[in-house]
């Protein structure tokens, strides 16, 4: 037990110290994707001011913009970026065999590195993040939620990273049986981008497509926690709501151990 310890902690160490080979790059990317937040707040002031109204589907112009603020944290914790394509090139080129003969389970490590990128991109994007949220504080109006809705949000925020890499993973897992997933992918990710909430809060879509996004488990990806920060999940619906993103993070554990194990009996070893 001790020596599988170890183990792991030596591939968490050589995960952060590869972020950190090219931090300069690293720091750089993160800096670059807080530019969006002001064509954002241009875009939002932009709406109400020819809308004519105070309030959109319950959201003021001050909501919907700490609202995507909010996203921006929640989806640096669910985008994955690279893993599905990652894995799949893998299989593609035969270094997934690597794997297979070795005992270092490879969803296990492919989290560590996952962990290992989020704590770096915090760690760089904490002093932006900071200055960003100091200088938008007037539009949070309803200020710091209750400290029972706050731990509820970390704990969406943890949720919504477990989500996110195991959905994407299985995803990438399809390449056993398809070598070729880019165009999958593609359209994954547009889902994802409308479905989630990244762009604007869910109960802006009519329906019956904002009911069938409540089916599905992209929303808890960007949505659901900004959701719960700003106090738009009744009390008695968020210990259900958690409920359910846990069920879905279960679903996609259980499916991508299932996927894994069905594919590498398929698997024939090429490349490589």
């Amino acid at each position: 037990m001790v020596a599988r310890v170890q183990t792991w902690w030596t591939i968490f160490r050589i995960c952060v110290e590869e972020r950190l080979v090219y931090r300069g790059d690293f720091a750089l990317g993160t800096l670059m994707r807080f530019l969006p937040i002001v064509t954002q707040i241009f875009l939002w002031t932009a709406v109400f001011a020819g809308a004519g109204k105070g309030a959109i589907v319950g959201y003021s112009q001050n909501d919907i913009i700490a609202y995507y603020l909010l996203t921006t944290i929640t989806r640096a914790f669910a985008s994955m970026p690279g893993l599905a394509s990652g894995f799949a090139r893998q299989v593609r080129e035969g270094e997934i065999k690597k794997f297979m003969i070795q005992p270092i389970d490879v969803i296990g490590f492919l989290l560590l590195a996952r962990v290992a990128h989020k704590i770096i991109y915090y760690a760089v994007a904490l002093g932006p993040f900071a200055l960003v949220f100091w200088l938008c504080r007037g539009y949070f109006t309803a200020g710091w939620p209750e400290p029972t809705v706050l731990a509820a949000f970390f704990a969406s925020l943890t949720m919504a990273f477990l989500l996110g890499f195991f959905l994407e993973l299985t995803i990438g897992m399809i390449s056993f049986w398809f070598l070729e997933v880019s165009s999958l992918l593609f359209v994954y990710m547009l889902f994802n981008f409308f479905c989630s909430g990244h762009m604007f809060p869910l109960e802006i879509l009519p329906q019956p497509w904002q009911g069938i996004v409540e089916f599905l488990p992209l929303k808890y990806l960007a949505y659901y926690p900004a959701a719960i920060f700003l106090g738009k999940v009744p009390p008695d619906e968020l210990v259900r709501g958690l409920m359910i993103q846990a069920g879905w993070v279960l679903f996609f554990v259980i499916a991508c151990r299932t996927a894994l194990n069905a594919g590498y009996h398929r698997y024939s070893g090429y490349g490589g």
